[in-house]
């Protein structure tokens, strides 16, 4: 129990890292035109809809357009 409790913990540290380094990459991405172009790139991926990673980065880009708006 010990085991599965402590490789969970790492696992969401793990997934917790992830996030800090892909915000930290897309914070890069202010303008309307640098949001449109991500959001083109990911309807253009496919099955993207579903994945985790995509529904991050969208939600990234809504807290980005919503910040550009409120300055």
């Amino acid at each position: 129990m010990t085991t599965s409790i402590l490789t969970r913990l790492q696992e969401a540290r793990e997934s917790r890292a992830r996030r800090r380094v892909l915000w930290r990459e897309l914070s890069a991405y202010t303008t309307a035109g640098d949001l449109n172009d991500i959001e083109a790139a990911i309807a253009r991926s496919g099955d993207a809809e579903a994945d985790a990673e995509t529904q991050e980065i969208r939600r990234f880009l809504a807290a980005q357009r919503n910040s550009s708006r409120a300055a």
